[in-house]
């Protein structure tokens, strides 16, 4: 099908546009019309996306469903797809319908609402398809608008200060990547990627205001973008946004926040960091990989000591965001491989638990742990519901979550043995605030009374766990769907990246020593 990524990515735009100019009104017909063009277009979107899936070739390493033309003021409209990106546009696709069924209890302007999470699709989509540095720094900030606006307008009582709190952490990151661009096409003298993939940027060093720069360009380059996907992630120390942002947001809004948003930090490092800036990045993953270690124990420990659920879920995705760096900086098939994953996994499971939260904060409209116990004598459905992504969180084996940390700690153990000690520890901390909060909300005794006539999940809520249960259990016993499409892919990345590196050792060297 011609133009097919174009189609998939703009089509929830489209419906957007159609609920903007010819939805009136905000009776309760309206908001039902609104609510089923959004699910009507994020499906379309999800069964066309099913034709990228069967239409690519995995053993094909370059760009595929590629689509060029002109645009305005002399740039490229460019896009396409490979064995790395090919499956964060699935998870998007698969993931939005979920979200909006997720969203029909909402009563306070419902239209304005759906066009958010519609605008929001097309421009994560973007993001993981463009092939142009201008297009894919467009698509990538102008996703930060219909976000805010959803934690700003729909969130919680903090909402305001969470809302642009999360905006100036993500685009004050954002405009260091925004002068390196600048840089990397006055050196190369294209904004194309695929060309830019196989530009080789000096990494001869040099003297800035009396710093000597080990790796050159790359290493300033390097650091500009790092800047922007480590808050993206996030990475500790710049993870606090992450928190506050979670917590205020609606339920809809934290699942798209943790199973999609967050991806974009690791693809970013997987389409611009490690191909490239492979010199830069082999001088610097020690950095990366120790700060990843101390993100997944440090941000583990205060999982701990929460009392709101949904804040510990959001630590604990900062500490999983942490396997994904680790992973990714390791330069290895192990490391890499599990990275993807380990993103791809996470975004079933982080979004589930948030689904989760959801459910009982429909009915109780609180997130305080203190304020539930004995679930399980209500909610028999919810109970088991709850524990299967809470054992998926921990990396119970048979879940998708036990592959990805797997193979990432493999990865780790190649690159550093004490980075993957350290990050093993991450492991048992997370059973430790996972199983504590699924104790302390499902089991013991009802004793509270606004509990003892709470109801269990409904047919609409069940059916929106159904596909996000198949998909966990089916990544975790066939880990291959993902493996067989990103391994190639993977590899051609590595042989690249060690190429560069190996050609670019003596100089590296020589400069090190001075």
């Amino acid at each position: 099908m011609a133009n097919l990524l174009s189609i998939v990515t703009f089509l929830p735009a489209v419906a957007a546009l159609i609920l903007a100019l010819f939805l009136r009104g905000d009776d309760a017909d309206a908001q039902r019309n609104a609510k089923w063009v959004a699910l009507a277009a994020t499906t379309l979107t999800f069964l066309l996306s099913i034709f990228i899936y069967t239409g690519f070739d995995p053993a094909n390493t370059g760009f595929q469903f590629v689509e060029e033309r002109e645009w305005i003021l002399g740039f490229t409209y460019k896009m396409g797809v490979d064995g790395i990106s090919v499956l964060f546009v699935l998870l998007t696709t698969f993931l939005m319908p979920i979200t909006i069924a997720a969203c029909w209890t909402v009563e306070h302007r419902v239209k304005e609402y759906m066009i958010a999470f519609l605008l929001l699709e097309t421009l994560m989509l973007g993001v993981f398809c463009a092939l142009d540095l201008v297009l894919f720094y467009l698509f990538f900030e102008a996703g930060l608008i219909p976000m805010f606006l959803i934690i700003g307008i729909w969130g919680g009582a903090n909402r305001i200060y969470a809302s642009f709190k999360f905006f100036l952490y993500t685009f004050l990151g954002s405009v260091l990547m925004l002068v390196a661009m600048i840089a990397m096409a006055t050196d190369a003298g294209t904004t194309d990627i695929p060309t830019l993939l196989t530009h080789s940027f000096g990494s001869d060093s040099f003297n800035i205001l009396g710093v000597h720069v080990v790796g050159g360009l790359q290493t300033m380059l390097w650091i500009a973008f790092f800047a922007s996907f480590a808050v993206k992630m996030p990475m500790w120390p710049v993870h606090t946004w992450l928190p506050d942002a979670h917590v205020q947001a609606p339920t809809a809004g934290s699942v798209v926040l943790a199973a999609i948003l967050l991806k974009m930090g690791g693809y970013g490092f997987l389409r611009f960091s490690l191909p490239m800036f492979p010199v830069a990045s082999d001088l610097l993953a020690p950095l990366v990989l120790w700060l990843s270690a101390i993100a997944i124990v440090y941000t583990s420990l205060v999982a701990l000591v929460q009392s709101d659920m949904k804040k510990l879920i959001a630590y604990s995705s900062v500490a999983h965001m942490g396997y994904v760096t680790a992973g990714i900086f390791s330069a290895n098939q192990q490391g890499l491989d599990g990275a993807i994953f380990q993103m791809v996994s996470h975004g079933f499971i982080s979004g589930a638990l948030f689904l989760c939260v959801g459910v009982i904060y429909d009915r109780m409209h609180t997130r305080e742990i203190d304020a539930y116990g004995g679930l399980v004598n209500r909610m028999p459905a919810y109970a088991l519901i709850f524990m299967l992504f809470t054992m998926a969180n921990v990396g119970l084996p048979g879940t998708s979550g036990f592959v990805g940390e797997f193979l990432t700690l493999m990865g780790m153990f190649q690159a550093n043995t004490w980075v993957a000690a350290v990050a093993a520890s991450g492991v048992i901390l997370s059973a430790a605030y996972a199983l504590w909060l699924y104790r302390r909300v499902v089991f013991g005794d009802l004793i509270k009374e606004s509990l003892k006539s709470i109801s269990d999940m409904d047919l609409r809520e069940r059916a929106i766990f159904a596909p996000l249960v198949v998909m966990t259990i089916l990544l975790g016993v066939y880990p291959s769907l993902v493996i067989d499409i990103t391994g190639p892919a993977v590899a051609a990345l590595l042989t690249d990246y060690q190429t560069a590196v190996l050609d670019a050792a003596p100089a590296i060297q020589v400069a090190a020593e001075h």
